[in-house]
């Protein structure tokens, strides 16, 4: 079986045409080598899959003959991901939920202070070098 049906069937996308872009972009390897939409799947493979910027991982138990339903996925496929890249997605899900998307809303008030902060700051040094300028021409007068 292809490999984009291979992963359509097993539902790891919605569609297809999902799978096969994946493919095409490298983000599905079979047994360490990056797979083309018709490369072909074999029982015993061990698949990575690159999604939502995490890298599942499973070994190819069986080929189905059609698109399974979710609780029969575990019959054609042996998940090995490893945890660790759950928790790093969920760190950066966490550290993502802090910063609102751009245009959207009115600054807050750390925004307006950052902002504030970050215009004054060349302003200060350029007021200070004229004071000391004009307190150097006092001096030579």
């Amino acid at each position: 079986m292809r490999i984009d049906k291979f992963l359509w069937s097993t539902r790891y996308f919605k569609t297809r045409n999902i799978a096969s872009t994946a493919c095409k972009k490298g983000h599905a390897k079979i047994n360490g080598q990056k797979a083309k939409p018709s490369r072909e799947v074999y029982p015993m493979d061990e698949v990575i899959i690159r999604k939502n910027q995490i890298d599942y991982k499973f070994t190819v138990l069986d080929i189905p003959s059609n698109r399974v339903g979710a609780k029969l996925v575990d019959i054609y496929r042996k998940d090995t991901t490893p945890k660790e890249a759950f928790e790093h997605n969920e760190l950066l899900q966490h550290s993502k939920d802090y910063y609102r998307k751009k245009g959207v809303g009115r600054p807050t008030k750390k925004d307006r202070r950052d902002i504030d902060d970050y215009l004054e700051a060349p302003s200060e040094n350029k007021d200070l070098d004229n004071n000391t300028s004009d307190n150097n021409n006092k001096e030579e007068e």
